[in-house]
């Protein structure tokens, strides 16, 4: 029907994509930084800064691709919601041990690393691309 239809023309975006544009801007975002200051920590504040974003996100994806979200409609929003949980306390847990998981923490490197990934989500949804058209339209 016409539900079938939309999801042909808009096809979901997989959540590990997202995951992965995080992961590869995370990396140029490090390099760029290291690069720029010649500061081995700053790249390593950088790295840490997009792994915060990026691991979290990676739970997220593992949990909303799970087969438990397929059993109803009830389970899936469950699920997600308990993943989401997951998400933001892991991503808190991993800001409170930054100054001890990399010694001499550069928290701006870290901060700009951290928010440059988090906008991979505004352009996830550009990278669907346009609907595609059906022949007859």
């Amino acid at each position: 029907g016409e539900a079938e239809s939309l999801r042909r023309r808009e096809p979901a975006l997989s959540p590990w994509r997202v995951v992965l544009a995080q992961v590869v801007l995370g990396i140029a975002a490090a390099a760029l930084i290291g690069a720029v200051s010649g500061s081995l920590v700053a790249a390593q504040s950088a790295l840490y800064g997009a792994a915060v974003v990026a691991l979290p996100g990676a739970l997220m994806a593992r949990g909303a691709t799970s087969r438990l979200g397929a059993l109803s409609p009830l389970a899936g929003t469950v699920s997600i919601l308990g993943w989401g949980f997951v998400k933001t306390a892991v991503t808190i847990i991993m800001l409170v041990l930054a100054p001890r998981a990399v010694p001499g923490l550069v928290w701006p490197a870290m901060l700009a690393t951290l928010v440059v990934c988090l906008q991979t989500y505004w352009f996830a949804l550009l990278w669907r691309g346009r609907p595609k058209r059906q022949p007859g339209q």
